[in-house]
């Protein structure tokens, strides 16, 4: 049956990483937010979580006078303080930061009314569960509230987006306190999903033969894979990232999604002509000047830079066949061309090293013995990148043509080496490599195309799937390569391979694979995604209409 085509005069976004930069899905909304508001203006508003108790939110800008007295409305209905402003993203949308911590003394009686409303299990919850079940809820209120308070007419069409586990009692809240409210639940990654991979069990070859909730009682993960489960069969509509996503959803919450909804981005934030030249020569000069103070060498000016960066999943990001392909590329004695990897990933550290930040300062030699890290590790042996690194003997000994140069640091432009935001040296690099094992869509190579920096992925990213269904290699501008659950020493030859034949390019090729690179990020703008989110919110006003007649 052939549904009617419905748009909705107001969305409510909620999100525990709303002006709260924690991963990738902060990137998701707040990139999306500038197409949204064009469409939306002021009808666009995210709920995100107060947890700015020790240290106000850098993203927000607080503005008590711009939902009149709706705070003092939801105290006095909820209990609960919310403070309204602007998150400080390109189109400055409207956000509601709710502090949810009241509710966590009525957490039994809440996870009481979930189970009967909802189905949720929640007897076996632990960690950040509570926490993120109490915002959840609270977003609930929170938006209910809104509507009441400003009596937008029951029979506006009204969506609730909510993105992972973390807000899904937002969306049964709702469904029970205020049905004529579409909702939609994104799952951005199944958290069963997830911890198979993180647990080093074979998540793609033996897919169809798991059965999600056995797998949840089995990796004591059975209250998040309740409510995300609950959530994307009870939701009006279900939505994940990518289509190697969904085969999860399918095989795990028993539930295939009503649309795949690709992260795209928007590229304001990329310069553009004698800016990003200008850019792109500062990064490349601060690079090398950090690489040659570490490593006590003297690198060429063709030295190719190569790097990675993400979040800390050794094998879920692919750190573990990078490290690898590096080992046989040092080992590859056919060219002379020095390679400098960089791999920067936020590891747990002490800080940044003095010694080398004052041999940066002064442009003294630095005397030291660690000619690898950039900043201090609490735990060396315990490291698994430096474990690496000594496995395959990668020390950055002078005869070797590979260096590595391990960044643990968060790059936010405050790491004190380097002191510069990540995209302010992603543009400096000539080639990245993110070969992922588990990425539903993976940012990374996408902001690395977006800069015209050629990449490596596989086909097990989102990203990769996305541009293309099968192995390409990096002369399209994207390589791509086939990673299953066993086929890893594979997967580093070949990276191996792709980068030594990068460094073969003469110049002139080398830029057509950057101008082919920049021509895919386009592809990904959010002016072309969002097409897949207008559809979301059809389909949920839709089956919201549907619901409410029974």
């Amino acid at each position: 049956m052939t549904q009617n085509i419905k748009e909705p005069e107001y969305i409510f976004e909620s999100s525990w990483e709303v002006c709260n930069m924690v991963g990738g899905i902060y990137t998701v909304l707040s990139t999306r937010a500038a197409t949204l508001i064009d469409k939306k203006g002021n009808n666009l508003i995210f709920v995100g979580p107060d947890v700015w108790a020790e240290h106000e939110s850098p993203y927000f800008n607080e503005d008590s006078n711009l939902l009149m007295d709706l705070p003092a409305y939801i105290f006095s209905r909820y209990g609960l303080h919310i403070r309204t402003g602007r998150w400080s993203i390109p189109g400055s949308p409207i956000a509601i930061l709710v502090d949810f911590y009241p509710l966590l003394e009525q957490k039994n009686d809440i996870y009481a009314r979930v189970w009967e409303t909802s189905g949720v299990n929640s007897m076996a919850a632990y960690g950040d569960y509570d926490e993120s079940s109490m915002f959840g809820y609270a977003s609930g209120m929170v938006i209910e509230g809104y509507c009441n308070y400003f009596s937008i007419p029951k029979e506006t069409p009204i969506v609730a987006h909510f993105n992972e586990w973390m807000t899904t009692f937002g969306l049964f809240y709702l469904q029970h306190s205020k049905p004529e409210i579409a909702t939609i639940f994104t799952t951005h990654a199944t958290s069963i999903g997830r911890s198979i991979a993180g647990n080093h069990k074979p998540l793609y070859d033996y897919l169809t033969e798991y059965n999600g909730d056995q797998m949840a009682n089995e990796l004591n993960m059975t209250s998040k894979h309740s409510t995300e489960k609950q959530a994307a069969h009870l939701s009006d509509c279900f939505t994940t990232v990518s289509k190697i996503t969904a085969l999860e959803c399918i095989q795990l919450l028993d539930k295939q999604p009503d649309v795949i909804t690709p992260n795209g981005f928007e590229d304001d934030f990329v310069p553009t002509g004698n800016t990003f030249n200008a850019k792109r020569k500062s990064a490349r000069k601060l690079l090398k000047q950090v690489a040659e103070t570490l490593t006590g060498e003297t690198l060429n000016e063709d030295a190719l830079f190569v790097g990675t960066a993400g979040r800390y999943e050794y094998k879920n990001k692919g750190l573990d066949v990078f490290i690898e392909a590096l080992k046989h590329l040092n080992d590859d004695k056919s060219t002379n061309r020095q390679v400098v990897a960089f791999i920067m990933v936020p590891a747990w550290i002490q800080g940044h090293r003095t010694d080398l930040a004052q041999s940066l300062h002064h442009e003294q030699p630095l005397h030291a013995y660690n000619r690898i890290t950039t900043h201090e590790l609490h735990n060396y042996s315990g490291d698994p990148v430096i474990s690496a690194l000594d496995w395959f003997h990668l020390h950055n000994h002078p005869h070797d043509n590979v260096k590595v140069v391990f960044v643990p640091a968060y790059l936010n432009g405050k790491d004190g080496i380097f002191d510069l935001p990540y995209y302010d040296l992603l543009i400096g690099l000539d080639l990245t490599v993110f070969a992922s094992y588990y990425e539903p869509w993976g940012y990374t190579p996408l902001e690395s195309v977006a800069f015209h920096v050629p990449t490596i992925t596989t086909d097990l990213s989102g990203f990769g799937e996305w541009v293309n269904d099968q192995p390409q290699h990096i002369r399209n501008g994207v390589g791509i390569i086939h990673r299953s659950d066993y086929n890893g020493h594979e997967v580093a030859m070949q990276i191996a391979q792709m980068i030594h034949d990068f460094i073969l390019e003469d110049k002139q090729t080398i830029i057509t694979i950057r101008k082919k690179a920049a021509a895919i990020a386009k592809k990904a703008l959010w002016g072309n995604f969002i097409k897949f989110y207008e559809s979301a919110y059809s389909i949920a006003l839709n089956n919201a209409s549907e619901r409410n007649k029974n």
